[in-house]
């Protein structure tokens, strides 16, 4: 029955041995869980078992794909029991039997055959669609998470910081307005910053009376791969936190758990605090199904975790309470395997995802007509603008922004802005000034100095039914909190299928040429790391009128397709007044047209050269145009605006116009912006002449020697002649 890879243990063979080997004397006679009630709990960790089982047959058969395993954590069972099937988890990779105990609860789902839909990546798993195999159910309210460690936690504590504020608001959301969040994670992974951020920021927001009805399971099995846990390391690191409140429950011990399980979900639920529960657990058969535990483990080790196997634990139990027998323990536990083994052969001949287009079709749903119905709704507003940055027929780019977001806060109430130094200070540059006086903190509020944190309540405020609008404060800071961006927020439709969608628009001030003021930190000009991410939206606005239809725009998107926008502010550019000295040429007036996404602005219609640039490049390179003029060249210049995705058609059109292209790309060399513009040329069938100017593969320094290393209008003016016939 059971599977003996190299250097690794038969558990089934060992667990029916141990089960046969028990006597009378050995039995915990304690009283505990209802017999059967208890029955039930078994044979959720059974079917857990069982389905580890059959990953690994399956995988040694290369019919699977995924197998590791949740054996040794089953007391998870007991909380899920602990738990409404309405309290939303996001489970550890090793939450196996809460899943099952959780998706038994809810009539229709079989969460053997959905678990095993996974590991083979058939089309028909109810929650990826064959994608990756996840614990995940939209109808047992499990979000779906990756195996990146401790990434989950910022979205758990957002998502504990958003119910309640969602029903205060009357904003819909898929959960009632009591729930509890639980968020389960190992013992490695509660050393993660990820996992000790989030922590600490639902703390902190508790200690200010925030509502946080959050528990954090932490599944302590003493390992972390190869490398061992300290023993007591856990209860050292967060027993002693003030305003977390800790329990701890021996994971193998079924009562044990299911008491403490029901105390943390009762103070998270009646006090609306984080709870933490460690439940000490083993672990059984190594990391993965490739792991050979034996090479770093000795065999004391390894059987003093098989004697303290969990479902032994539950047999001993039951045993004690007079409702089963050796004989029917064994027989219940054959009947579920014989269920595992019946499936796992059917699922086997299910179909898989066969072409790129069944693979990404939930990566980044577009409906054009929809968002664009959604935009021009903002055309109806009457709401007054900021009496603190004033609005004008004619503004700058900090004013549009300003404005635009006053008018989607008025407009809907599923709107949140949010981020460091937003709400009080109204940002580092006024952009969101006198917006929390207006709106209120509930909806204009600060948060704690942590990229991580913030993404985290933008991925769980989205999932309570909000369209966040998240700020971080420079470009070079989200690097910090990438993982926020490209594993969490850009994945959850892609490996839910859908059933999950976090639609936000983060707002980043980013790029540079600001003067006398930060260096590198503040004057990032990298933005390889966000437009290598699939599905995610990337909008860089150089003016007013665009700042605010893109804007727009995006927050349309996100609300209508779940997307996750990136909308890049070049901070050199907010409050620039002119094109040319005393011009006012750089001010218009934020408009409420749609800008599609992906489409570029035409700045003239010149036939000689066509510059493409974007951000902080469009007004050099006009300058540029207007010199050229003098010499007698006619440029046109495009403004991509969109740098994902790219706006292919226009880009195409307008370099076919002229036959002659030349890219001013501030980002860098190496990495930067142009690499894609070539590619996308070129892939297109453009054959024109084509050049390229960037900044230096270099940090941006302090003071003048910034000018060294980006792009200067001398640099796009002396490519501009060396492309010229």
């Amino acid at each position: 029955m059971g599977e003996v890879g190299r250097g690794s243990v038969d558990l089934d063979a060992a667990f029916r041995a141990a089960v046969v080997g028990l006597e009378a004397g050995s039995i915990d006679s304690r009283a505990g869980i209802d017999a059967a009630f208890g029955l039930e709990l078994f044979e959720s960790q059974m079917a857990s078992r069982h389905l580890d089982l059959a990953a690994r047959r399956l995988g040694a058969a290369r019919q699977g794909f995924y197998s590791i395993g949740s054996s040794g954590h089953e007391g998870n069972a007991a909380v899920a029991a602990a738990l409404r099937v309405d309290d939303p988890a996001l489970l550890h990779y090793r939450s196996g039997a809460f899943f099952v105990q959780r998706c038994k609860r809810v009539p229709g789902l079989d969460p053997i055959r959905d678990v095993l839909l996974g590991v083979v990546a058939a089309a028909s798993d109810p929650i990826s669609g064959g994608r990756h195999k996840v614990f995940g159910s939209a109808a047992a309210s499990i979000i779906p998470q990756t195996s990146t460690i401790a990434s989950h936690l910022p979205r758990a504590v957002g998502l504990a910081f958003a119910i309640e504020r969602a029903g205060r608001q009357g904003i819909p959301c898929p959960w009632p307005r009591d729930s509890v969040v639980v968020c389960s994670f190992g013992d490695a992974s509660a050393n993660h910053s990820t996992a000790t951020g989030a922590i600490n920021a639902a703390v902190h927001a508790s200690h200010q009376g925030v509502p946080m009805p959050i528990v954090f399971v932490c599944e302590d099995n003493g390992i972390g791969i190869s490398v061992p846990t300290p023993a007591d390391w856990i209860e050292r690191a967060y027993g002693p936190r003030p305003g977390l409140t800790y329990l701890a429950a021996d994971g193998c011990d079924l009562p044990d758990v299911l008491g403490a399980a029901e105390d943390a979900v009762y103070l998270a639920r009646t006090w609306r605090v984080p709870v933490f529960l460690h439940m000490r657990t083993v672990r059984l058969g190594g990391h993965a199904g490739s792991d050979v535990e034996s090479g770093y483990r000795g065999p004391a080790d390894i059987a003093a975790d098989l004697a303290r196997d969990p479902l032994l634990g539950t047999a001993r139990h039951l045993l004690a309470t007079g409702v089963t027998d050796t004989s029917d323990l064994l027989a219940r536990y054959d009947r579920i395997a014989d269920r595992v083994r019946e499936v796992s052969d059917e699922v086997v001949r299910e179909a898989r995802l066969d072409s790129a287009s069944a693979v990404i079709a939930p990566l980044a749903p577009s409906h054009p007509s929809a968002v664009r119905a959604d935009v021009l709704r903002s055309a109806t507003t009457t709401d007054s603008p900021s009496e603190d940055l004033s609005v004008s027929p004619r503004t700058t780019l900090a004013q549009a922004i300003n404005h635009t977001l006053g008018e989607l806060l008025a407009r809907d109430p599923d709107v949140l802005v949010f981020g460091e130094d937003v709400g009080r200070k109204g940002g580092v540059y006024g952009v969101t000034k006198g917006l929390r006086k207006r709106f209120g903190a509930r909806r204009v509020f600060d948060t704690l100095l942590d990229e991580q944190a913030v993404l985290g309540t933008a991925l769980g405020t989205a999932l309570a039914g909000f369209v966040p609008i998240p700020e971080i404060q420079y470009l070079a800071y989200v690097h910090n909190a990438a993982d926020q961006i490209r594993g969490e927020a850009a994945t959850l439709q892609f490996f839910s299928a859908g059933h999950y969608r976090n639609p936000m628009v983060v707002r980043i001030a980013g790029l540079a040429y600001q003067k006398g003021f930060g260096g590198h930190f503040h004057n990032d000009n990298s933005l390889a790391a966000l437009r290598d991410i699939p599905g995610v939206v990337v909008a860089v606005p150089a003016r007013a009128d665009d700042a605010a239809a893109l804007l727009r725009t995006c927050v349309s998107a996100a609300r209508v397709d779940g997307r996750v926008c990136v909308f890049v502010e070049p901070i050199a550019l907010y409050h620039t007044r002119d094109l040319h000295p005393g011009d006012d040429g750089w001010l218009a007036s934020p408009t409420t047209e749609h800008v599609p996404i992906g489409s570029a602005r035409v700045y003239g219609d010149g036939t000689d050269l066509t510059i493409v640039t974007f951000g902080n490049g469009v007004p050099m390179s006009l300058r540029v145009a207007d010199r050229l003029a003098d010499r007698g060249v006619r440029a046109r210049v495009l403004d991509l605006r969109w740098l994902n995705p790219l706006p292919i058609a226009d880009l195409l059109e307008q370099a076919v116009a002229t036959g002659r292209v030349l890219v001013a790309d501030e980002t860098r060399h190496s990495g930067g912006v142009s690499e894609s513009v070539f590619a996308a040329l070129l892939d297109a069938g453009y054959r024109g002449a084509l050049a390229r100017v960037t900044s230096i593969d270099s940090f941006v320094p302090l003071g003048p020697a910034a000018d060294t290393v980006l792009l200067s209008e001398t640099d796009i003016e002396k490519a501009a002649l060396a492309l010229l016939p």
